[in-house]
C-alpha cells in the first residue's frame, strides 16, 4: 500500500465514526470548546431544505436541551419546538375510558420549566448540520467508509475517500449494529420484547396544552406527546405506539381513516377525532445493553452502546447523557495536554455511564412487565400504585426529575454549566 500523502492526513484528538444525532451531537460539543474534531459517516448529511414534515419527532428532555445549548446547536433549530409542562400516566384498554386513577405531573410544581420539548427529526437534522458546519475545529467526512486500526500509543482511521484521520480517541456512534464493537469483540445483552413500535403523528381537532399521555395498555404502552403547532397543523401531537408484532404489521397496512381510529381507541377522545399525518415509522423493539463501552482508544456512545425500551422516552435522552460525561472528559483533559483517549480517561467514562444505563434499562423493563399485561389483580395493583404515587409529593418529585433527565450521574453539561465544571463524574 502506498503511503498517504501528507497532505491527506489530519490529526486530531476524537474521531467520531456515526453522525447520527448522539454522534453530532458529542462532534459538536467537542468542537465547540476547541477539541480538533473529526466526524466519519458513511451516509452522506441529509441536506438542509428537507422535506415537509414526515412523522418523526424526538422528545429532548430538559437535561438534553442544556447540552444542545452548549454545544450551539439547540440556537440553531429553525422553529420552535413544543414544550411538555404536563404529563399524565394512566392505565386501560383499548376502546374503555383510563382508569381515574391516574398520575399527573405539572412543570409549574417544579418551579424548572417544561419537562421538555418535542423536536422534530427533520429540525434537529437542520441545526446539527447548520452547527458542524461552522465550527473550525471540526472536519466531516460524509459520505466515507472508515477503516480503523488502533494501538496504544492511537488510532489510524483509514476513509475511502484516501484521506487519513490519525486520532487519540475513536468513538462509536454507528447504532445498534455498531461495527467498532464487534471489530474490538465487545459482546452485548439482547432482549426480544416481541413488539413493535410505530411512530407516526396526529392531527387533533382539540389543542393538547403542551399534555403528554403514557396510556399503559396490555400489550404495550401508547404515548402521545404535543408538538409545536403550525399554519398547517395548529393542533398536533406525535404518537409512539408498542404493540404485538402480528397487530402491528396489519395497523400499519390500514387505510388513514381506520388507523385514525384505532389510535384514537388507544388514546382516548381528549383531543377530539383524530387524523394521521406524515409518514408512518416502524421498528422492532429490543433492549441491548454492551458488556464494556470501551476498549482501547475506543468509546462506545449512544445505541452502540445501549438499547433500551421506549416506554419511559428515554432513549435519545440517555445517549445525550453519555455525550456530555465523554465531552466533559475529553475537554477537561485537551485543556491540561492530556492523553484524551487515555485508559484513565476511558475507565471514568465507563465507571459513569454503564451503571446509569443500566439503572435505566433495568427500570423501562421493569415498568414493561408490570404494565404489559391484562392480568385483573395486576392491573387494580398498578391503579392503587399509581393513586398512590399521585398523592405522594416526595416520590412524584423524584420521577418529575427523572423524567427531566437528573438523575445520580448528571454533569455540568447537562446542569446547564460550562465545560469544565462538571458534576457526578467519578474522581480521576
Amino acid at each position: 500500500m502506498s503511503p498517504t500523502p501528507l497532505s491527506s492526513r489530519r490529526e486530531v484528538a476524537v474521531c467520531i465514526v456515526g453522525a447520527g444525532p448522539v454522534g453530532a451531537t458529542l462532534a459538536a460539543t467537542l468542537a465547540a470548546s476547541g477539541v480538533p474534531t473529526a466526524v466519519v459517516d458513511a451516509a452522506p448529511l441529509p441536506p438542509m431544505e428537507l422535506p415537509e414534515f414526515d412523522g418523526r419527532a424526538y422528545a429532548i428532555a430538559l437535561t438534553s436541551r442544556n447540552l444542545l445549548e452548549a454545544g450551539g446547536i439547540w440556537g440553531h433549530l429553525p422553529w420552535a419546538p413544543g414544550p411538555i409542562t404536563r404529563i399524565r400516566c394512566a392505565d386501560g384498554l383499548p376502546g374503555e375510558r383510563p382508569s381515574r386513577m391516574a398520575l399527573h405531573f405539572d412543570a409549574a410544581e417544579t418551579g424548572m420549566g417544561p419537562f421538555g420539548w418535542m423536536v422534530e427529526a427533520r429540525a434537529l437534522r437542520m441545526a446539527l448540520n447548520e452547527r458542524m458546519r461552522e465550527l473550525a475545529h471540526l472536519s466531516i467526512h460524509a459520505p466515507a467508509h472508515a477503516e480503523v486500526t488502533r494501538g496504544p500509543e492511537g488510532a489510524e482511521v483509514r476513509l475511502s475517500t484516501g484521506e487519513l484521520i490519525a486520532a487519540r480517541l475513536v468513538v462509536g456512534a454507528e447504532g445498534r449494529r455498531s461495527p467498532l464493537r464487534q471489530l474490538a469483540g465487545i459482546g452485548a445483552a439482547t432482549l426480544d420484547y416481541r413488539q413493535m413500535g410505530l411512530v407516526g403523528a396526529v392531527a387533533h381537532e382539540l389543542p393538547h396544552e403542551q399534555l403528554a399521555l403514557e396510556q399503559f395498555l396490555p400489550n404495550g404502552p401508547f404515548a402521545q406527546l404535543p408538538l409545536a403547532p403550525t399554519p398547517e397543523h395548529p393542533n398536533a401531537s406525535a404518537i409512539v405506539w408498542s404493540e404485538k408484532r402480528a397487530i402491528a404489521e396489519r395497523m400499519l397496512k390500514l387505510p388513514d381513516a381506520e388507523y385514525g381510529r384505532e389510535i384514537q381507541r388507544r388514546m382516548g377522545d381528549h383531543l377530539g377525532r383524530v387524523t394521521p399525518i406524515g409518514r408512518r415509522w416502524s421498528y422492532p423493539l429490543t433492549a441491548m445493553h454492551a458488556m464494556r463501552y470501551t476498549d482501547a482508544r475506543l468509546a462506545l456512545v449512544g445505541d452502540a452502546a445501549h438499547g433500551i425500551h421506549p416506554i419511559a422516552g428515554q432513549g435519545l435522552n440517555l445517549g445525550f447523557r453519555d455525550v456530555a460525561t465523554l465531552a466533559e472528559l475529553v475537554i477537561a483533559a485537551h485543556a491540561r495536554g492530556e492523553d484524551a483517549g487515555g485508559a484513565g480517561l476511558l475507565a471514568r467514562y465507563q465507571a459513569a455511564r454503564r451503571p446509569d444505563a443500566l439503572l435505566m434499562l433495568g427500570a423501562t423493563h421493569a415498568l414493561e412487565r408490570l404494565f404489559g399485561n391484562s392480568l385483573p389483580p395486576l392491573r387494580l395493583a398498578r391503579r392503587l400504585g399509581l393513586a398512590a404515587v399521585e398523592r405522594m409529593p416526595a416520590l412524584k418529585g423524584f420521577f418529575a426529575r427523572r423524567a427531566m433527565g437528573f438523575g445520580p450521574v448528571t454533569g455540568g453539561l447537562m446542569l446547564g454549566r460550562p465545560a469544565g465544571e462538571g458534576a457526578g463524574l467519578p474522581p480521576g
